[in-house]
Formats: structure tokens, sequence, C-alpha cells
């Protein structure tokens, strides 16, 4: 069974976490235990971009970018998957470099040292030599870069549908079972491409 944890920075992007949330609840006999933490800057970016401040009012537990308690700052907490949607380059970078400065980045150290699933959403364009380093870093290390890119194939009619083209891809590189347009196969709502 999965046990996630779901980082929040502040880079732009609070689109994708909302709908990411969304589907983790509807997709809850997948998982068995979900946590969450973002860092201030990613409540700012919320409230700027969602114009709402329903991240209080998230039915997970919530742990604060400052709590190394958390059970995922250890090995022994047993979360297999951490998704950092959106990933900030800074954070990418302390990831990279192997400093544990917050929970966020010890959690993704604990992951990649336990060999467990890090997915990391970067939202950042265009990237200088150091992101690109750093992206190679973590994905030699055993970590997944995401880069927050929607598709357009599934011909997606508002900004939340093609935020969860994003969602989606990030939801089947944490081994979900999930409907989604599915290149050369039937839409989940019975169309084909």
């Amino acid at each position: 069974m999965n046990k996630v944890v779901v980082a929040v920075t502040g880079a732009s992007g609070s689109i994708y976490v909302r709908i990411l949330l969304e589907k983790l609840s509807a997709i809850r006999g997948q998982w068995n235990d979900l946590a969450i933490v973002m860092t201030e800057n990613a409540k700012q970016v919320w409230e700027t971009e969602l114009r709402n401040d329903h991240f209080k009012n998230l039915s997970l537990k919530n742990y604060s970018a400052t709590d190394f308690t958390a059970p995922f700052a250890s090995g022994s907490g047993n979360f297999n998957t951490m998704i950092i949607i959106p990933c900030s380059m800074g954070t990418l970078g302390r990831i990279a470099c192997g400093v544990s400065n917050d929970l966020i980045t010890r959690a993704a150290d604990v992951v990649l040292k336990e060999r467990r699933k890090l997915i990391c959403v970067i939202r950042d364009t265009p990237y200088n030599l150091i992101h690109i380093r750093n992206m190679e870093t973590i994905t030699l290390a055993g970590g997944i870069i995401c880069p927050a890119s929607p598709s357009f194939y599934s011909l997606p009619k508002t900004i939340d549908d093609l935020a969860a083209t994003v969602v989606d891809r990030v939801l089947d590189l944490a081994g979900f079972d999930i409907k989604t347009f599915r290149w050369g196969l039937t839409n989940p709502d019975g169309g084909t491409k």
C-alpha cells in the first residue's frame, strides 16, 4: 500500500497541487497514508494564483516545513513516494547538493537514500546550466524530473483539463491506477483519439 507525501514549494503552479489532491482523494483506496508539507511561500503563491486559502482546510496530515519529527523525515517511516509539486529550482538545487535544511529537502534525501520514488514537478522555464546539472544529479540519484509541460492531444477544454494532463502523468509515474487519456486507446469518456 502506498504511503505518499506531497510537498509544495513556492514555485508557480498551485493549480497542479489542487488537482493532484483532488485526484488522490478520488483514489483513496490506492493509498493508506497521505501527508502534505507546504512552505510559507507555497501558501502565498496558492493565495495569489487560486484566489483562496483552501489549503488551510485540507483534511490531510499537514506538516510544517520545519517539523523534522514528521514520519517521512526518516526512512523508518516507510513513505514510498514523494511528489514535490511544484518544485522550485531552489529546492531542486538543495536536494541535488544534499542540503537538508527543511522537511522537504530532508524527506527528499530520505526517499533517495532508501531508493524509493521521488518525483520533482518543475515548472520554471527556461533552464540555465545549473538547473540542468541539478536535474541530471537528481536523475542519476534515482529521482524523476517531470516538467509541468501540459499535453494537448487529449484536446483539453479548460485550464483545469490542461493542468490535469500534467497531474495524470505524475500519478502514472507514482504507480497509481487512474482513468486518463491514453494515446491510441479509448478516452475515459468513451471517445477515441
